[in-house]
């Protein structure tokens, strides 16, 4: 079992052919172009689950632990971990956006821009895209730049990494923040309100 369990890789197919056995399993027999919209939805919400789950791991886990970190321990974190988790956490955060973009203009021509602009009926839904939109474009814009200095990735004199730490720790934090009210909007819209 430790083989098996132990490969990342592994695990990951058989968590894809798990899957596939469901999809077709469960719902072989309605697989209608409602149905692929509902799996762009699926794979969105995948996305957005490994997007927030590593800007939860960076908030509650490693900006907080980094201090108390060993100096001689801490580029196993700032030249392996981080960049591979940040890797992850930004083209997550993309898919994320493309995939519910996509999934609410498939499911109704034009949601996107009534959402979008606030309207009534798509209000929660509108400012919970906005804050996803805005959080990705902070992970890309302000959050990625700044690692790639902090971490070493590009080149960078010692005070301008020390800056650029600082200004990724605070729009991650300006994530965080952003998140909570963003994940209320999506799970409302969908659950409890227009």
């Amino acid at each position: 079992m430790a083989k098996i369990l132990g490969n990342f890789h592994l695990a990951l197919a058989i968590g894809i052919v798990l899957l596939l056995a469901a999809m077709f399993g469960l719902h072989g027999d309605v697989m209608d172009g409602g149905y692929w919209v509902e799996w762009l939805r699926y794979l969105h919400v995948l996305a957005g689950i490994l997007w927030i789950g590593l800007l939860y791991y960076f908030n509650f886990v490693q900006i907080p632990t980094m201090p108390k970190v060993p100096a001689e321990l801490k580029p196993g974190i700032t030249k392996h971990i981080a960049p591979t988790a940040l890797f992850w956490f930004r083209w997550a955060a993309l898919a994320t956006v493309i995939l519910g973009l996509l999934v609410a203009e498939m499911k109704q021509g034009g949601y996107v821009g009534r959402a979008l602009s606030l309207q009534e009926t798509h209000r929660t839904i509108g400012i919970g895209m906005w804050l996803g939109i805005i959080m990705a474009a902070n992970v890309w814009f302000v959050i990625w730049p700044n690692q790639k200095r902090a971490l070493g990735i590009v080149p960078a004199e010692d005070d301008r990494k020390a800056k650029s730490a600082s200004v990724a720790m605070m729009a991650s934090r300006t994530n965080l923040i952003l998140s909570i009210p963003m994940l209320y909007c999506m799970v409302a819209y969908a659950h409890l309100a227009q």
